[in-house]
């Protein structure tokens, strides 16, 4: 899904005659949209070690929740990858006690069954449904074989799993239950991690504070007439945080999300 940005904070090649933005060099945000009030200082401890694997196609995103979600988190980092495999990812070439997040399926558990445990690495994908799909297929090979697959027991309700979808009008997702990754992440830590509420609140905090900043450079998008008829078809049928056509990171009425 399709963010439009607006012409003041993001304007076109075809424009050079526009002053370039100043970027923060703390957060790596346009000054305008700077986020460093928000962020917690000192970053947020966990007893879970987070690793983000990004399609390369979002990494380039400029409404990306992964650099945000990394400066929030002492132990969150993120590498680019369309698969993981031996060599990527020296955490992941150890085989650590691992779960990675993707929607419920028959071998998936939901997270709100597990209990709080030190030592799990928590891995999630950040694209597009369809990419995510393809990332996760040609990695599970290599992570079938330390970590167990996970997606969000949560009661998503029907006006919309994300916070963006019942707070904003930037983005709208064609279904309940589609959530940005750091949401994503966020909802995870709340079961993993002993303080889990509070890191929850902490990291929503966050988020809520950089889309009511960007919420100022963006023109609505209308949701389209197929993804409506696609909600009605698949409403119900699934359990996580990414679903077809939705971005799992920035999820602006926006993933786990053009994931806001």
């Amino acid at each position: 899904m399709e963010v439009e940005a607006a012409e003041a904070d993001f304007p076109s090649p075809e424009e050079p005659h526009r002053q370039r933005r100043s970027i923060c060099s703390n957060c790596d945000r346009p000054s305008r949209v700077c986020l460093c009030h928000a962020l917690p200082l000192p970053p947020i401890q966990t007893t879970t070690q987070i690793l983000i694997i990004q399609h390369p196609h979002e990494a380039r995103h400029k409404l990306s929740t992964t650099p945000i979600l990394t400066k929030s988190l002492l132990r969150a980092s993120s590498l680019t990858a369309r698969r993981l495999r031996r060599g990527l990812s020296p955490l992941l070439d150890r085989s650590p006690p691992a779960l990675y997040l993707f929607p419920s399926s028959a071998s998936a558990l939901h997270i709100s069954s597990l209990r709080p445990s030190s030592g799990l690495v928590l891995i999630a994908f950040d694209a597009t449904w369809q990419h995510a799909r393809e990332m996760v297929s040609a990695s599970e090979e290599f992570l079938s074989k330390f970590a167990t697959r996970v997606c969000l027991g949560i009661d998503e309700s029907s006006s919309g799993g994300s916070i963006y979808d019942s707070e904003l009008v930037l983005r709208k997702e064609p279904s309940a239950g589609c959530v940005s990754t750091m949401e994503a992440v966020a909802r995870a830590l709340r079961v993993l991690e002993p303080n889990g509420v509070e890191i929850e609140a902490r990291l929503v905090g966050v988020l809520r504070e950089m889309v009511r900043l960007q919420a100022g450079f963006l023109k609505p998008v209308k949701p389209r007439p197929k993804l409506l008829k696609k909600k009605e078809k698949n409403e119900g049928s699934d359990q996580g945080y990414m679903r077809e056509d939705c971005k799992p990171f920035l999820t602006c009425k926006t993933a786990t999300g053009r994931e806001v």
